[in-house]
């Protein structure tokens, strides 16, 4: 059975509840920072997966003032890929 800090987080980057977790506690890290330390949110979705779960838990549990936590930026996919190419036949 799992435990809640084996919960994985990132997806992408495999990066779990306890790593972020350890990170702000250790480090008072900013979203910035927690993206830098432990490569959550840097994965092949860009954060489209994780974003909304990292900030949540960087407000629950980071010293930071509300008004001072910067939102987390995303990436769009790595290649992008034109409706033309997926509709097309090979």
């Amino acid at each position: 059975m799992m435990t809640k800090a084996q919960t994985i987080i990132c997806r992408c980057e495999e990066v779990t509840y306890e790593e972020v977790f350890n990170a702000i506690q250790q480090y008072m890290c900013s979203s910035r920072e927690i993206k830098l330390r432990t490569r959550a949110g840097m994965g092949c979705c860009g954060g489209r997966t994780c974003r909304v779960l990292l900030e949540s838990l960087i407000q629950d549990f980071s010293e930071f003032e509300t008004e001072r936590l910067q939102p987390l930026k995303y990436q769009p996919p790595i290649r992008p890929v034109s409706f033309g190419l997926l509709g097309e036949n090979k």
